[in-house]
């Protein structure tokens, strides 16, 4: 990122500049803190007694993005945003005026003059813990950056969001956003309005529901294989009793983690373990640490040793291909390679451990050249560290679900490809 002064913009009737913060952070996930509920949001949330839902659009692949549309502003405009619960913060891009935008679907934003103060506990927790500088006090000044490379530097701003229950009651929250006037796009870069964020942190916008007594502190996904799928705040649209639960880590309090897991293959443990884990539906693919991956595709290509399989390097659709004696067309065709099971078995402090199961859907792709390609990559290598991530290819066709509130995270197969209708109605 840009280090030094840069130029900010007050959003009023006009514009004037004022020198920012120089400090940087990392990604908005990794700056997030949790928020709390009060007993009088609770009793509000159980009159109300309703989830918000949203339909979501497109793939894994070829799009390489999952996205939804929400109407923001007065009077409201349609904007589409990628779904990350990697991060908290919500931003569109924004003509404050725009020094630096991306090519997007709808016109640029234009922001309200309902500015969030620097000393506000929203915009505290876009900062890193302790003291920041507040050189304009009456407004918030963000940077973000992301793990690929992208960032977004803008004013946080409150705006009226046209929400609707499953009830079919509207509503229209004030809620802050950014308004982001300079975006460098990332490796990852897709033709979207801006980001919303979904991780633990207070500004995240689940959790400005919540604590406007508005909605459980709830984030819920069912993303489908075949493209699509819906994502909901509040905890009326799933049975917890099909649902299989663990723990969020209490170390790793930044991101919906379970905390440390052990690869399996299988069924058997591979000594592969004490892998962080994190879930992130910003993420396309799944990744493991430089170490985690070469076991496994060790492991893997030991199994497909002696089938048809050839690799197939000219393919750079994904690092690792396999081309068959004729085109796949679907991952039905290919699996049948496939036939050992992988999972990431987590620990649950002590107790039985839980599998998160990665079927042959859950890592593989067919690319267009009807090669079958691994889509498990090597996170060291685009510096996720020893970070691994859980990601939109292996959340497809099952419901997970992140209660910050009960502070556990959850999963089960369910049909993405409908909207439900009633709590049981997506299981399979």
């Amino acid at each position: 990122m840009r280090k030094g002064q840069v130029n900010v913009f007050f959003l009023l009737l006009f514009l004037s500049l004022s020198s920012a913060s120089d400090q940087k952070w990392r990604k908005a996930m990794m700056s997030a803190y949790n928020g709390s509920s009060s007993s009088s949001s609770s009793m509000m949330m159980n009159r109300v007694g309703s989830s918000i839902l949203f339909p979501i659009h497109g793939n894994v692949y070829p799009a390489g993005y999952y996205n939804v549309t929400i109407n923001i502003g007065h009077p409201p405009k349609p904007y589409f945003l990628d779904l990350d619960t990697g991060s908290d913060l919500t931003w569109l891009q924004c003509n404050a005026p725009c020094v630096h935008c991306i090519e997007a679907p709808h016109p640029l934003y234009q922001p309200s003059n309902d500015l969030v103060a620097c000393r506000h506990p929203l915009c505290a927790a876009l900062h890193p813990p302790g003291d920041y500088k507040c050189e304009s006090p009456d407004q918030c000044d963000y940077e973000v950056e992301y793990a690929d490379g992208g960032s977004s530097l803008g004013v946080l701003v409150r705006d009226v969001f046209s929400l609707n229950y499953t009830n079919g009651v509207r509503l229209s929250p004030r809620l802050a956003l950014g308004c982001g006037y300079d975006q460098i796009p990332g490796t990852s870069y897709h033709p979207l309005d801006g980001i919303l964020g979904l991780g633990r942190g207070k500004s995240s916008i689940v959790s400005q529901l919540q604590s406007q007594g508005l909605v459980r502190n709830v984030v819920g996904h069912c993303l489908s294989g075949r493209g699509g799928g819906f994502l909901f705040f509040g905890d009326g649209l799933y049975d917890s009793s099909h649902v299989t639960w663990t723990s969020m880590s209490q170390e790793f309090t930044k991101y919906y983690s379970p905390g440390s897991a052990e690869l399996h293959f299988g069924g058997k443990a591979t000594g592969i373990k004490n892998l962080i884990v994190i879930f992130d539906s910003g993420s396309s693919y799944t990744y493991l640490n430089s170490q985690a991956y070469q076991g496994l595709t060790l492991l893997l290509k030991k199994e497909l040793s002696g089938r048809s399989l050839k690799e197939a390097p000219e393919d750079q659709t994904l690092p690792l291909c396999w081309k068959g004696r004729k085109p796949f067309r679907s991952v039905h065709d290919a699996k049948k390679y496939f036939k050992t099971s992988l999972a990431l078995a987590f620990a649950n402090s002590g107790r039985r451990k839980t599998q998160f199961e990665l079927h042959p859907e859950a890592y593989l792709i067919i690319s267009n050249k009807g090669n079958v390609c691994l889509g498990i990559l090597n996170g060291t290598q685009v510096g996720l560290q020893n970070l691994n991530v859980i990601g939109d290819i292996s959340m497809q066709d099952r419901m997970v679900v992140y209660d910050n509130e009960k502070q556990v995270i959850g999963w089960s197969p369910a049909n993405c490809d409908h909207l439900p209708r009633f709590k049981s109605a997506y299981y399979i």
